[in-house]
């Protein structure tokens, strides 16, 4: 996919990749944006424009991670963004696997095959994905922002000091590849197609949109963070 600009047409954006719709709801961008560009929805929502096609482009594009932009950006911005991103996971997409997965097994109870063990293993991931989300809500965005604001003048964009990690490994990242791998390899028994590959897809959309975001709270929030409590203990 070729890098969206903030002149083309949003409609057209979500047309030739729909999966962005998700991350346009973070931003309170929903459904009927009529012939509007990028920019013109930016300016009605009264959003930093720059910072909307970043992050957009980094969702839409694996290759793509403008490092130089994002650790210049408001560290407010990323934040509340990474905050939306939570709540989606949280009230959303965790959710909607673990229904479609209930009912999976309830259709399946009696058919011999493993799909507990798989559900005992989702679980855990979910389990671990949500500890992340409440120490990100309840303490480190919280620190970061104390922090920044005590480093206000100080500012990090040019600093040498600021390392940002290529290959930091997610563990959750991990254990959502494995559960992918077990429904791939090791599902066993009759089973309802239908509601597996419906669990199989959300599962596979929180790996992708997990992924994409964790490149920025992990390669760029992180080392920001280390930085700022640097700066702060110096």
């Amino acid at each position: 996919m070729t890098l969206i600009n903030r002149n083309q047409k949003l409609s057209d954006v979500i047309i030739e990749d729909p999966s962005i719709i998700t991350v346009l709801n973070r931003f309170n961008i929903y459904l009927g944006v009529g012939d509007k560009t990028v920019e013109q929805v930016c300016a009605e929502k009264q959003l930093d424009t720059d910072f909307f096609l970043t992050i957009l482009n980094t969702f839409s594009n694996e290759t793509y991670f403008p490092e130089k932009l994002l650790k210049n950006f408001n560290v407010k911005l990323i934040i509340n963004y990474l905050n939306s991103t939570n709540s989606y996971y949280r009230q959303f997409i965790i959710p909607n696997i673990e229904n479609h997965f209930n009912l999976l097994l309830k259709r399946s109870k009696d058919n011999n095959t493993n799909l507990e063990l798989l559900m005992k293993f989702f679980l855990e991931v979910k389990a671990e994905l949500t500890g992340r989300i409440n120490y990100d809500t309840n303490t480190l965005f919280k620190e970061i922002l104390s922090l920044d604001d005590a480093n206000s003048s100080a500012g990090f964009g040019s600093e040498g000091s600021v390392v940002f990690n290529d290959n930091e490994s997610d563990a959750i990242e991990d254990k959502i590849n494995d559960l992918v791998s077990m429904f791939i390899i090791h599902l066993t028994g009759k089973y309802d197609s239908n509601l597996c590959l419906a669990v199989l897809t959300a599962i596979l959309g929180l790996k992708k949109d997990l992924c994409q975001n964790n490149r920025i709270r992990n390669r760029i929030l992180m080392p920001i963070y280390r930085y700022l409590s640097f700066k702060t203990n110096d």
